[in-house]
């Protein structure tokens, strides 16, 4: 395997009248979505000769978007998803920063598409329709293309505010698809759920391996997020075997009491990722659907998708309050725990984790100063280049010899002269039966730990039952209660937002 391509062009070649991708208006055969790429690739080249050059693609929960997706590769170039939701002038900074050879849009976002206008040339997808496809140009663009180029740049934020672009190799993800299939039990008998938005790298995973695998991926609505029960019912009813979901909408459906109402007999994995697992619940996941396998994952996009792993034991039971693991590294993937000094840290003793292997980004697209302050030289091999790649995230190994994630780096403040880590406190009220979600930050200038949360409970309350779990100096300062706390597009909790709400009310 040189190229993403493959899988579908081999899945294609053995079951090609297998449903690969449906949403709630239409769906693609895996020999359908093959034609379709090769169309699209034939359209492109009529806008641009690029070979290996970024293609941005607007995006929505359809399966053309996907199809769009296959075309790019076939033309020989690479895919950066745009959510079609993002604000104009965010839009306006990646593609000003990427200079695309093209932009992708769908008939719906023409009015988007149009308003970028000026930054590079564009095509609509109706024009694919009409475009006959060209296997022979397809065959030469693959011949032009290495398996360590890019295959797709997902733009993250940035902590200056300017967007940054992972740049992610062929390589890299065949290699994650290969693991993942195996370890995971991925078969072509396989239905997936697709939650993630596919501006997300966590909805990766569902792409190549339904390709991969000759699996199917039904893509839910948005809107049935917003309604557990008819989003189990939904599951139930597509024959869903697998959800490889954000952790944020594994704790929606929890936190809903959905579960005691519906459980999908049809679910064998419940894979989760992008934050930090509850096991309080996973614990009401396990006592709804106990024959499932649960799967914690771990990691940031430019390690592409997940660099560890845990594979919750069937026979293994956790208090409400208690840590989970994010396990042992992934195949051909190892983690490194390095102090500040980027010297390794004994076990039990907390450390930033550090990744090295093949599924490391190549770096941040134009923007070299980024890329060499993440990307570095592995300080436990001087004698060749060696890159590892820092996260920024705190983990320790404890004594069962599993990885634990702590909190951010730059979660890591002094208060009132002790040391202090916001996700530590944010475990303790994670604990609390009456807390559904809560979030820490540090208010600098007043020095006080400011906590955003759910529920019901007072402040006085709250402190009540941390002081139980938390040495004082811990206890945050200043309390903020939420009917439910924002959400950013990545369905991870929107701590921004919260923080600039927090500040415009205090006049900071």
């Amino acid at each position: 395997m040189l190229n993403l391509l493959e899988y579908l062009e081999r899945t294609a070649a053995r079951t090609p009248e297998k449903t690969a991708f449906a949403d709630e208006g239409r769906s693609f055969t895996f020999v359908g979505l093959l034609e379709y790429a090769r169309r699209c690739a034939a359209a492109i080249a009529q806008h641009t000769n690029a070979v290996n050059r970024p293609i941005a693609v607007l995006t929505d929960r359809t399966a053309v978007t996907l199809a769009a997706f296959q075309g790019v590769l076939a033309s020989g170039n690479y895919y950066v998803p745009l959510d079609d939701h993002m604000p104009e002038q965010r839009m306006k900074a990646v593609l000003q920063q990427l200079s695309p050879a093209l932009l992708l849009y769908a008939p719906a976002q023409e009015p988007i598409a149009r308003t970028l206008d000026g930054f590079c040339p564009s095509l609509c997808l109706d024009e694919v329709e009409h475009t006959a496809p060209d296997a022979a140009l397809v065959a030469a663009r693959q011949e032009m293309v290495l398996d360590i180029d890019p295959a797709y740049v997902i733009f993250t934020s940035g902590s200056t505010g300017t967007p940054k672009g992972i740049v992610i190799s062929h390589r890299s993800v065949i290699d994650f698809t290969e693991w993942m299939a195996d370890a995971c039990g991925i078969t072509g008998d396989d239905v997936m759920a697709n939650q993630a938005p596919f501006y997300f790298d966590l909805s990766v995973k569902d792409i190549y391996l339904t390709l991969k695998c000759g699996a199917t991926t039904h893509i839910l609505s948005k809107k049935l997020f917003m309604f557990p029960l008819m989003l189990l019912r939904k599951i139930e009813e597509v024959g869903a075997t697998a959800l490889i979901w954000a952790t944020s909408a594994f704790n929606l459906v929890a936190t809903s009491k959905a579960l005691a109402k519906c459980q999908p007999q049809s679910l064998r994995h419940v894979i989760v990722g992008g934050e930090a697992l509850m096991a309080r619940n996973l614990n009401i996941w396990r006592a709804a659907l106990p024959e499932v396998q649960y799967i914690n994952l771990y990691g940031p996009t430019e390690v592409t998708v997940d660099c560890t792993w845990y594979p919750v034991p069937q026979d293994r039971t956790y208090e409400d309050g208690e840590p989970l693991p994010i396990g042992t590294p992934c195949r051909n993937k190892q983690v490194l725990l390095l102090d500040e000094s980027l010297c390794p840290v004994p076990d039990g003793t907390p450390g930033e984790i550090c990744v090295r292997g093949i599924g490391l980004a190549h770096g941040y697209y134009a923007d070299p100063d980024k890329t060499a302050a993440a990307f570095v030289q592995n300080p436990l091999n001087p004698d060749y280049p060696d890159v590892i790649y820092r996260t920024g995230d705190i983990g320790v190994r404890r004594e069962d010899g599993l990885l634990y994630f702590s909190a951010r780096k730059d979660g890591q403040i002094k208060h009132m002269g002790y040391r202090i880590e916001l996700g530590e406190i944010e475990t303790a009220l994670h604990s609390l039966p009456d807390v559904p979600n809560a979030v820490c930050f540090f208010d600098e200038g007043r020095d006080r730990i400011v906590c955003c949360y759910e529920g019901t409970l007072t402040p006085s309350e709250l402190v009540e039952q941390l002081k139980t779990r938390l040495p004082r100096y811990m206890l945050p300062n200043i309390w903020v209660a939420k009917e439910r706390l924002p959400y950013n597009a990545n369905g991870k909790v929107d701590r921004v937002t919260l923080r600039e709400e927090y500040q415009r009310a205090n006049g900071s």
